[in-house]
């Protein structure tokens, strides 16, 4: 009896063993293909990007604005940071008020370069690092994907309609700095500040340019981006700092999620595509 027991475990083994080989290399040989870097198409891309930001903006939109609970929620941030004494957004919001000429150009800045600097990013990682695109652009997809988690999780009032003082800097100076603001508050949901994408876009941007620029000025030019972005949203009351570090957070995200799928940093996978034998 003994020895029959071990016949059938000796027997059973190797087929076992094989099918489990099998398994693993098939999806190493799926994982390599994946990974594998290739050229991206523009046309597809191009398609991509704009039905990703027309759904992005439709769930968006989608979140019911819960009034309540997003102020609710806007004081709760705001009595957390007074506590930490980093309750900075009041002064710095009325301190850039003054100056009308700089409170102007940062409506406008708040208005345009979310997506005119993101798109030139993609534009210029399309053309001169195909082999890191696909990644790098995982890493903004995963970063937008889970800020739409936050906005429907954790609906937040900007502080700019809070009745804290803040001022509304678009309304003051009649111009046009936010689709939550003045004639096209109707047509954006005005409580998805948590967290906040213009941060999470302007890291992104700002560490794409600072790894990949070769000259030394763009380098710079991308570590200030997020920067000077990080003093807009703060300064048009669009924003608490603590939404910042939530783009931050779900950028790190982003990152990871593009570490997992592509098997390294996105800037550190090779730069070129290889040339098709025969092509």
């Amino acid at each position: 009896m003994g020895e029959t027991t071990t016949k059938i475990v000796s027997d059973r083994t190797p087929v076992r063993r094989s099918e489990y080989e099998g398994r693993t290399e098939g999806t190493r040989t799926l994982m390599q293909w994946f990974r594998a870097p290739r050229r991206p198409r523009l046309w597809f891309e191009i398609l991509l990007i704009a039905v990703s930001y027309w759904l992005y903006s439709m769930v968006r939109n989608a979140v019911p604005e819960q009034k309540d609970a997003a102020l609710r929620h806007a004081d709760q941030v705001w009595n957390f940071e007074r506590s930490l004494n980093l309750a900075v957004e009041h002064g710095v919001n009325h301190a850039a008020n003054s100056v009308p000429w700089l409170i102007i150009g940062m409506n406008y800045y708040y208005a345009t370069l979310h997506f005119i600097v993101t798109l030139s990013v993609l534009v210029w990682l399309f053309r001169k690092h195909p082999g890191r695109y696909a990644s790098t652009r995982l890493v903004l997809f995963v970063t937008t994907g889970i800020a739409l988690v936050g906005y429907y999780c954790f609906p937040l009032a900007p502080p700019r309609l809070m009745d804290g003082g803040f001022i509304d800097t678009v309304k003051v100076h009649h111009t046009w700095g936010s689709m939550a603001s003045g004639d096209l508050a109707h047509v954006s949901n005005q409580y998805a500040a948590m967290p906040s994408m213009h941060i999470g876009w302007s890291l992104w941007c700002g560490i794409t340019i600072a790894m990949l620029a070769r000259p030394l000025w763009a380098k710079v030019l991308g570590l200030l981006y997020p920067v000077v972005t990080l003093l807009v949203i703060i300064s048009t009351a669009n924003h608490f700092w603590l939404d910042a570090f939530g783009g931050a957070l779900c950028l790190s995200v982003g990152f990871a999620a593009s570490w997992a799928v592509y098997g390294g940093f996105a800037y550190r996978l090779p730069s070129r595509v290889p040339v098709p034998a025969g092509g």
